[in-house]
């Protein structure tokens, strides 16, 4: 008798806690308050990669959220130009935005690190880096000046090196070139002679084809053949050694961020993760099939020499050097992440770079 009334009561308390729960939910998300963000974009709405890092984004906020916490997107031109997206956040114009922070050197050069430092680490060690190197706690506060925060926001992996009109065989074939090229990399290439030029992805193409500028490198085949380079430029030149890794940002607004409830907080973390773990795997799912069209088309693939190559290397430490001497906010940051590359270097060479070369040898011979 007594082991049934034991079981009787169990069953009692388990429906009791299954119901409160039923009740306790929608309660929770009624006590929540109606959140309502505007996101404004650097990229156009036809990079579907890009750009649709923020529609996912949005998208799983308000899932998350019942729809309470909504998050509006803006493509780049709608709110602000693709590249005052900073600016934006920083006046709070809008709640947030996405960007490449490279973009905003000009405002001092430490804004090149949480997109990547040319000639540093490949994705996953800039990752690395940025979550359990320190890396994000550095750059965070020195965003601190800006009124804003950042997190992670996807990536592109190695970006090609961009589409040229003429063959680029050596050092001399770069200087005088007109060369829209994303962020600091351009500081680099000026002091070798190149005329670098800072455009919005969805300005390059018409200044391309109106011959404003000679040369434009953007990210990689799935992007460039959207943008339509190719029909304008013939040789495809590879890698892009100013973003062997390329790391987006979400910006948010300091006051914002620190208005908004707990629980959204964490609603944004795990968004903006997903958005990181769902945009390297698409850009390297849709690259190969996007290279074999554009090189069907016509496409001239053509790989840097080493002459172009090693003076850019040697050319950019030397620029970090002399910045490291006279700027200490820069050399916090560039010592950090200097130590932790030498480090994730020698690992890689021992593992990772041995299987690649094997692996693909073996595939170069159709094994």
């Amino acid at each position: 008798m007594q082991r049934r009334k034991f079981i009787r009561t169990v069953g009692v308390g388990a429906a009791g806690v299954a119901a409160a729960s039923t009740i306790a939910a929608p309660a929770i998300a009624q006590s929540m308050p109606e959140v309502k963000w505007r996101l404004t974009s650097s990229f156009p709405k036809s990079l579907d990669t890009l750009y649709g890092g923020s529609e996912l984004f949005a998208k799983l906020i308000g899932e998350m959220s019942d729809n309470k916490f909504q998050v509006r997107v803006f493509a780049a031109g709608e709110i602000v130009p693709g590249l005052q997206v900073a600016d934006a956040v920083q006046n709070g114009t809008v709640e947030a935005g996405q960007t490449a922070a490279y973009y905003y050197f000009g405002k001092h050069p430490n804004f090149v690190f949480e997109t990547g430092l040319p000639f540093s680490m490949n994705q996953r060690q800039y990752y690395a880096w940025l979550e359990f190197g320190g890396g994000h706690e550095l750059v965070n506060d020195f965003y601190k000046e800006y009124n804003f925060r950042s997190f992670t926001f996807g990536g592109t992996g190695c970006q090609m090196g961009g589409w040229f009109r003429k063959e680029i065989k050596s050092m001399d074939d770069m200087k005088g070139l007109k060369f829209r090229v994303g962020g600091f990399a351009g500081l680099i290439l000026q002091r070798l002679g190149v005329v670098p030029q800072q455009i919005a992805g969805g300005d390059i193409y018409p200044a391309l084809e109106k011959g404003t500028i000679d040369a434009c490198e953007w990210v990689g085949p799935y992007d460039d053949e959207k943008l339509g380079f190719n029909k304008v430029a013939k040789y495809y030149y590879y890698p892009g050694w100013w973003e062997g890794a390329s790391v987006g940002s979400l910006y948010i607004n300091n006051k914002v961020w620190e208005e908004l409830p707990k629980p959204y907080k964490s609603m944004v973390e795990a968004a903006a993760g997903r958005v990181t773990s769902w945009m390297v795997p698409k850009y390297d799912a849709g690259n190969p099939a996007a290279l074999r069209r554009l090189v069907a088309a016509g496409t001239e693939l053509r790989p840097f020499p080493r002459s172009v190559l090693e003076p850019c290397f040697i050319e950019a430490y030397k620029y970090y050097d002399e910045l490291s001497a006279k700027d200490p906010k820069f050399k916090k940051i560039y010592d950090s992440l200097k130590a932790f590359r030498a480090d994730e270097n020698l690992w890689f060479r021992v593992a990772e770079n041995t299987f690649d070369n094997f692996n693909f040898s073996m595939s170069a011979q159709g094994r």
